[in-house]
């Protein structure tokens, strides 16, 4: 079986996280921190915050925006339910606007169509990685809409040759096994106010006003405070110590699948009903998953599915559409027709740090099997 997804683990990752063990400090503590910083340094922006999960990280993030009860906030349905799911923990209403034919992504054209006065935040996504328009989508909203970027997926892509979580007050990043930088869960927030950071920090720990380091590391008794309501959000010091070796791994991460990305356009470059994805002209993608759309309306992608599963193709299907599953059933939306093209007509192939130019091919000569038998 060739897997849809293998995580770069190793050697390093195990001695990082026996240590951190060993230290005697396996909660949130120090290497937290580290991480943190270590993360900050890396895309350049004023702080990051450390959370359970991206889910965690959105619902933190929007919470600071200022999106509240009776809000809404603008998102795609064509992405993993965690995006709505995090609007709705504040009390608020996702309204869900179409993506793009070709990138997945939101447009300003897509976004204008569904704002109104109750908007106060636009949650744009980085679909499988792909940079989003975020400057031209910034530049439609009043300054009473703030922007939450939904990073999860992007890690290591950039947009007007920047990396991904410079260009917003918010960027949240998932660590997820199927992302490129795993942590087995966590998540973090990229910020530019290290106010905004502080302020999360507490939130993320029950609203607790001194951290569990600021207090052991007093020389004097000190009593916590818990001036408002706070959620446990907390990373573990064994993921954040994991978390700092897979960090430094990134950049040959994103050289690696940008290469094997590559290969599967030469080798599948031929088909004419096969859209492939490619960098927009604005940025450059990371390839966490590569993601492709059945053209040919009359072809069954679950069946494809199976025919590849059989052919021992660790294959699975693309972006879910939450406007399609009984959780956001009766949820107002916008005419969503490239969202539902693209929940039904795509699909994933597998991509990992050591796929062989091999295990490509059988990949792509197994897809065409497929797509012949209908």
């Amino acid at each position: 079986m060739i897997p849809i997804i293998r995580p770069w683990l190793g050697q390093q990752e195990a001695q990082a996280a026996y240590d951190a063990v060993m230290s005697g400090w396996v909660a949130q503590g120090p290497k937290v921190l580290e991480f943190e910083r270590a993360f900050a340094d890396h895309l350049g922006v004023a702080a990051a915050v450390a959370v359970s999960s991206a889910t965690t990280g959105l619902h933190l993030a929007l919470y600071a925006a200022g999106v509240r009860a009776g809000d809404e906030v603008v998102c795609p349905s064509l992405s993993f339910i965690a995006t709505a799911n995090a609007v709705q923990y504040c009390g608020a209403t996702p309204v869900f606007a179409d993506v793009d034919a070709r990138s997945q992504n939101l447009t300003p054209a897509s976004i204008a169509a569904v704002l109104t006065a109750k908007t106060r935040a636009v949650l744009l996504v980085h679909q499988v990685g792909m940079p989003a328009d975020i400057g031209a989508i910034r530049g439609l909203l009043p300054p009473s809409v703030a922007l939450v970027e939904d990073a999860a997926c992007a890690i290591g892509s950039t947009y007007r040759g920047a990396l991904i979580g410079r260009h917003s007050p918010q960027a949240v990043f998932s660590f997820h096994p199927r992302k490129l930088v795993t942590t087995g869960e966590g998540g973090m927030i990229a910020l530019q106010d290290p106010d905004v950071a502080a302020h999360l920090r507490i939130l993320r720990q029950h609203g607790m006003s001194l951290s569990d380091v600021a207090r052991h590391q007093s020389q004097t008794f000190v009593l916590e405070q818990y001036e408002e309501l706070g959620w446990n959000y907390r990373m573990t010091d064994i993921q954040a110590a994991i978390g700092l070796v897979q960090l430094g791994k990134l950049p040959a991460m994103v050289a690696a699948r940008r290469l094997q990305a590559d290969s599967y356009r030469q080798l599948l470059c031929h088909r004419q009903d096969l859209l492939l994805p490619e960098d927009p002209p604005w940025g450059t993608t990371n390839y966490q998953s590569y993601c492709i759309k059945l053209l040919n309306p009359r072809v069954d992608r679950n069946k494809v599915l199976q025919r590849l599963m059989d052919r021992q193709i660790g294959a699975k299907r693309g972006i879910m559409a939450a406007h399609l599953e009984k959780t956001y059933a009766k949820q107002r939306h916008a005419s969503l027709p490239e969202t539902e093209i693209w929940t039904h007509r795509s699909l994933v192939l597998p991509m990992f740090h050591d796929i062989t130019l091999a295990q490509q091919q059988t990949v792509a000569t197994a897809l065409e099997q497929s797509l012949i038998e209908g």
